[in-house]
């Protein structure tokens, strides 16, 4: 009996179309008959932006293929000319504690007034010892 080389890989179920059974959304400007998408209309472009100011996919959007490259090329003409924002600002929240992992130590304590008169008495002791090399 001969052997076989390269064995078949098993058969795989086919992947799941999450759309499958669902109408694909027609493009709006396709119904509305539209030949030119204009970038001073700016409710309409709003439409598609996201809240962060990303230009939506054609999936999301159903927009067929040459109107949504023409939505494209409108809302980066209104980015040029400051109709639209590059980007929306996000405001993000802090957290209470306020400092990079200092939230166990609890406040800080008064600082001690001896220690500053020893850093003081250092530096001091340092110019004099700098100021006595340099008289050699």
């Amino acid at each position: 009996m001969p052997r076989i080389n390269n064995p078949k890989p098993p058969k795989r179920a086919p992947k799941m179309d999450p759309r499958r059974g669902q109408k694909k959304k027609p493009c709006a400007f396709c119904v509305a008959g539209a030949t030119y998408v204009d970038y001073k209309d700016l409710n309409a472009l709003r439409k598609y932006i996201s809240d962060r100011g990303k230009i939506r996919g054609r999936r999301v959007s159903g927009n067929c293929q040459q109107h949504q490259r023409d939505i494209a090329d409108a809302i980066k003409t209104a980015r040029e000319l400051a109709l639209l924002p590059y980007t929306q600002r996000t405001v993000t929240e802090r957290r209470s504690g306020g400092g990079r992992g200092r939230d166990d130590r609890g406040p800080r304590g008064p600082r001690p007034e001896a220690a500053d008169e020893s850093v003081e008495s250092q530096v001091e002791s340092f110019d004099e010892a700098t100021s006595e090399e340099g008289d050699e």
